[in-house]
């Protein structure tokens, strides 16, 4: 290992902690951004309470009867599908990009069809259980 000099080992420094600094400024005016543009809506806007206003607010219906309700399991589960092909499109696009590079085309396509082989059992598997139809 080669010796460095403490006065470069100090404009070494120098310049590293000044590209944090950037970084670090950048974050202060975001965060004043917001906070002034949260102080101006506070200051700007009109207050007027009202007993309609201090309602609680469900889909322009009065609020009557409970808070509680129940729920059907099923939209739990279309919710679940949802996420799951929500994160295979989310493995296809820098599966696309790796499948462009040059000596990976084989492989990549083997395994895609792998995942997809796992996603296709899994949907087969809800459909057999009757999740997915619409009672």
């Amino acid at each position: 290992m080669a010796y460095v000099p403490v006065h470069q080992q100090t404009a070494l420094a120098l310049e590293y902690f000044q590209s944090y600094s950037v970084i670090g400024l950048l974050a202060l005016v975001g965060v004043l951004f917001v906070a002034v543009a949260f102080g101006a809506g506070r200051l700007l806007r009109p207050v007027v309470p009202t007993p309609e206003k201090l309602l609680t607010y469900e889909c322009g219906v009065d609020p009557v009867g409970e808070g509680w309700a129940h729920t059907q399991v099923r939209y739990y589960v279309y919710a679940f599908l949802y996420v799951i092909f929500a994160v295979d499109s989310i493995f296809l696009f820098p599966w696309a990009t790796v499948f462009a590079a040059p000596g990976y085309g084989a492989t990549t396509l083997v395994e895609m069809f792998i995942f997809l082989g796992f996603l296709a059992v899994g949907l087969l598997y809800a459909w057999k259980k009757g999740v997915l139809a619409w009672a």
